[in-house]
């Protein structure tokens, strides 16, 4: 699609976004809260997608991975248990099997960062999800050059409160949860939620004759403890573990769901995390925020990286290839942010602190024998100062400007003897203007600056020198867009055009030396010269009587290459991997005044490019989700049918040779999971 022509969509977009004239009515207002000042959603200058608890909860969604058709221009690549390598407007990684972290999507729960280990979102006790696409320059710096994605779970509250749920349905499917809140003293309060999850992953092992090789077994406690220590002060606790024990079998010779591994691989992290958020009020209508935080990830991903077995394979044998890789991540964080000022001037100034370090061991089995092996450390520590003032020009009016100077120096040594210490110096921030039109109608055009630090490729297979280390990336995106909301809740809408323009583009991509040995293909990351990323990102919502919400989204997109040489292949003009030309959404969500309840789901995604290393795609999808209940008071019952029509489609591709005798290059696919059907009852005391 041409830039003129993604332009008029925009445009026509923006202008059907108004919505109807209603009566005057009180609405609860959303307030997005993963930005340096908590802003109500209508006039927030930035594309953003806020899902509440009830939208979280649709259609047997258990994990963040399940709502992602929600959000426009929200994408992931395959190749692990849950998603956890996310895209926005066809920006993010496709996977980390070797080297240092360094996400384009950054990925909070409760403030602590999970940014590229994303599995203990799940979505129980969850009260909103935020999504902010585009830089996040001034607020979160190089761990959100694409956007960011926040979830918060719901908070302690004074009164007593205790409610649960159970959850059965086919492919082995069950598991529940229950939380308890209630008051701690006169000032204090505490939550406490509990979840478990069991899946047999939606696979059959035909060698081995089992379902659950690919299986879920998921477990997650969350405690969250607020209070009032002082008339000025309030402190806001939450510890999380998870431990997600997941099989990993996903990959069949035949692109099928039926495998044939004789060693199934495994996908399991421990997290333990701890935040402790500070909110202290200071004299002259000034507030001091504390926000420190704590993670510790141990991770354990391995699979059968020949994908059968001695009979399988008979007299091409012996191939038997296994990979394994022990990881550990540590994050200790630390920012503080002052903020201040009256009607005629807002401002915010912080300071924030990163240390990561991370251990990553790395070994394959061929024939029984260690074929290669690699251990590495990896430490960074990340320090930033930022400022913002928002200004009101005059009543209808608003201007915003931030800065932020990050400065990161990391340390890399493995046991090939390759040892790095880059330091990467980088500035992002914003600057916007904001306006209301007239009450319920507001507009925004802003203008922003996003980075990502360099890094390097360390690999236990030699790669040449040219590939070692890749540049930071710094991106500008120009955007407008119009957000409505009628009076009386029955329309709203928010719409947005955008423009990005990629300097020292990180591009994920792969390279096989040897043609003739699968074991000589790698995975690793390096630099275009420049790309760029335009399109338009819409959401409406529309009531036409009480009973009935009806809602509709669309993201059209373009994602290219401007400059790009890999390996003698030219690919100035040609789209990224992952970034899908346009993806549709439609919804119809009935309620009943007898308790009744339907929901139906659809989406319909565009084609993509697996990588940029080939040329082989993805065909597009369309994939449907029903929910029907019935609900009193106190409780609720559900069924409810993912991927109603058992729609087969890919999320993950590879072109290299894995074949015996012949070892000719062919496309393999990670498919998404089929039909799931399900029944969930939730009861309140």
């Amino acid at each position: 699609m041409s830039p003129s022509r993604l332009c008029v969509c925009g445009m026509l977009a923006l202008a059907a976004a108004a919505p109807l004239r209603a009566a005057d009515a009180e609405l609860d207002e959303v307030v997005v809260t993963a930005t340096l000042v908590d802003t109500p959603l209508l006039k927030l200058p930035a594309s953003v997608t806020v899902l509440d608890a009830v939208a979280l909860g649709q259609a047997g969604s258990s994990h963040f991975g399940d709502v992602l058709a929600e959000v426009p221009n929200l994408g992931f690549a395959g190749g692990t248990s849950r998603p956890r390598y996310f895209q926005i407007r066809g920006i993010g990684e496709l996977e980390q099997y070797e080297g240092a972290p360094n996400p384009s999507v950054g990925f909070l729960i409760d403030d602590i960062d999970f940014s590229g280990i994303a599995m203990p979102a799940a979505l129980f006790d969850m009260a909103q999800a935020e999504i902010l696409r585009g830089p996040q320059g001034t607020a979160y710096g190089a761990n959100a050059i694409a956007g960011l994605v926040s979830l918060r779970s719901q908070a302690p509250h004074p009164g007593f409160e205790a409610h649960g749920e159970a959850q059965v349905g086919d492919h082995g499917t069950w598991g529940g949860g229950l939380v308890l809140n209630g008051a701690v003293g006169a000032e204090s309060a505490a939550r406490l939620a509990v979840n478990r999850f069991v899946s047999d992953g939606y696979r059959r092992n035909a060698f081995l004759g089992r379902s659950d090789t690919n299986g879920f077994d998921e477990n997650l406690a969350r405690l969250r403890f607020t209070s009032r220590l002082t008339e000025l002060l309030t402190a806001n606790l939450t510890a999380l573990y998870s431990d997600a024990d997941n099989g990993y079998d996903a990959w069949a010779i035949d692109n099928s769901r039926v495998t044939q591994s004789d060693r199934p691989g495994r996908d399991a992290q421990v997290s333990k995390a701890l935040s402790l958020r500070l909110d202290q009020v200071l004299p002259g209508g000034m507030a001091l925020r504390s926000i420190s935080t704590f993670a510790h990830a141990s991770m354990d991903y391995s699979f059968d990286g020949d994908w059968g077995n001695d009979l399988f394979w008979g007299a091409n044998g012996p191939y038997d290839f296994f990979e394994d890789i022990q990881r550990t991540r540590r994050n200790f964080t630390q920012e503080l942010r002052l903020s201040g000022g009256d009607d005629a001037l807002r401002w915010v100034m912080g300071g924030y602190g990163l240390r990561m370090d991370e251990r990553y061991d790395f070994l394959d089995l061929y024939n029984g024998d260690v074929y290669r092996e690699l251990d590495s450390t990896y430490r960074a520590l990340t320090l930033a100062g930022y400022a913002q003032a928002d200004l009101p020009l005059r009543e209808s009016l608003a201007l915003s400007a931030g800065v932020r100077v990050e400065r990161r120096a990391a340390h890399y040594r493995d046991s090939n003897a390759l040892r790095s210490a880059p330091v990467d110096r980088m500035i992002g921030g914003h600057l916007s203007l904001s306006w209301q039109i007239r009450e319920g109608y507001s507009g925004y055009a802003a203008l922003t600056r996003g980075y990502k630090a360099g890094g390097i490729n360390p690999t236990a297979q030699q790669i040449p020198d040219r590939l070692r280390s890749f540049d930071p990336e710094f991106v500008w995106n120009l955007e407008t867009g119009l957000a409505t909301r009628s009076a009386d809740g029955r329309f709203d809408t928010r719409s947005s055009l955008f423009y990005m323009r990629r300097q020292q583009q990180q591009v994920s991509s792969s390279v096989q030396e040897d043609l003739q040995d699968p074991l000589t293909f790698v995975l690793l990351t390096n630099n275009a010269a420049r790309g760029e990323n335009f399109g338009v990102e819409s959401q409406l919502g529309f009531r036409p009587m009480p009973a009935l919400r009806l809602g509709a989204s669309i993201a059209l997109l373009k994602a290219r290459f401007l400059e790009y040489t890999l390996e003698n292949r030219n690919l100035a003009g040609r789209d990224a991997p992952h970034a899908p030309n346009h993806q549709v959404g439609l919804s119809a969500q009935w309620n009943s005044p007898a308790g009744w309840f339907a929901r139906i789901e659809a989406q319909a995604v565009d084609g993509f490019f697996f990588s940029a290393s080939h040329d082989e795609r993805a065909p597009s999808r369309r994939l449907v989700n029903l929910r029907l209940g019935w609900e009193r008071e106190r409780w609720q019952a559900t069924i409810y049918a993912r991927n109603l029509l058992d729609e087969r489609y890919a999320v993950r591709g590879f072109f290299f040779a894995n074949e015996p005798p012949d070892w000719i290059p062919k496309r393999y696919t990670q498919n998404g999971d089929p039909r799931q059907v399900g029944a969930r009852i939730s009861f309140r005391l």
